[in-house]
């Protein structure tokens, strides 16, 4: 004899539920409650911190006219500054990346001494100031540097250079390469790296087809938050960047000296455009990492 347990919403008795007939369809209670408050907070917190500083950006753009928007696109200054912005910053969260799953393997994979201090070591870059990252760095690869004297010669010209702006943007990069990926690392199992190799698979093919593809998310996650880093870095890159127009002025400096020259309506044009290709840029990235996660 087989017993029928019937699941009633919470706070009705089983014959109220069986009266109703097919009355209304039952509400079930959220088991923790305050959702609606909640989403309202966030919402708020949400429209005051980021949309409302934003939506003011858009509309101090707009006293530029079409013919200042014109004149801003036209201008070779501007696109230089942009171009050198992004693809310096592109090219360094791709470093990070590299050089941020490596040390990530390391730290997670192999017990060895000191590894605790150069794990404490990798969040160095978020408590140094920027400015102070920039002086140094400056130190070392200018031409009288302890490193960039010996580069020159070779005709390695670091400072001043985009070299060095990519340099800077490594360093304020990696440790959002390191700590995305490191989590994953240290929750994931060895028993298929194990099984694959017992079926005869060649430690590259372990690497590319059994350990590469669930990490490739998280490597993808961490590119993206060294790339947003890079594209709004200002203190580490202006000593080193030597900010040279046409050779190594970024954008961000380009807004601060037409802050200078009062020209409000323009710094707000070219950070208008900054924001409309780097939105364009992290939603292509966060689709290709739902694509890879999903499929």
């Amino acid at each position: 004899m087989s017993a029928v347990i019937e699941r009633t919403p919470l706070g009705t008795s089983s014959s109220a539920a069986a009266g109703s007939g097919t009355a209304s369809r039952p509400r079930w209670r959220d088991p923790v409650p305050g959702f609606g408050l909640t989403l309202g907070l966030s919402l708020a917190w949400l429209g005051a911190v980021i949309l409302l500083p934003l939506a003011a950006l858009v509309l101090r753009s707009v006293d530029l006219g079409l013919e200042g928007w014109w004149q801003l696109l036209q201008s070779e200054r501007v696109q230089q500054a942009l171009w050198l912005s992004f693809s310096t910053a592109f090219l360094a969260a791709g470093i990070a990346s590299v050089a941020g799953t490596l040390i990530a393997w390391v730290l997670v994979r192999y017990s060895f001494p000191g590894r605790k201090l150069i794990d404490a070591m990798v969040d160095l870059p978020f408590a140094l100031p920027t400015a102070v990252a920039g002086i140094a760095l400056t130190a070392l690869y200018s031409g009288t540097g302890w490193v960039g004297q010996f580069l020159e010669p070779l005709g390695l010209t670091v400072a001043q250079r985009p070299a060095g702006i990519v340099l800077a943007l490594v360093f304020i990069g990696l440790p959002f390469a390191v700590r995305t990926l490191q989590p994953i690392l240290e929750t994931a199992t060895r028993e298929f790296e194990e099984a694959a190799a017992t079926l005869g698979a060649s430690r590259w093919t372990i690497v590319r087809r059994v350990v590469f593809p669930p990490l490739f998310p998280a490597i993808l996650t961490g590119f993206s938050l060294a790339f947003a880093r890079g594209l709004g870095e200002y203190g580490s890159v202006i000593f080193i960047a030597g900010n040279i127009p046409f050779v190594s002025e970024i954008a961000p400096l380009l807004i601060v000296i037409r802050l200078e020259e009062y020209d409000y309506a323009g710094a707000t044009g070219i950070a208008t455009l900054m924001l409309a290709i780097s939105f364009l840029t992290l939603l292509a990235l966060g689709l290709l990492q739902r694509k890879t996660r999903h499929g």
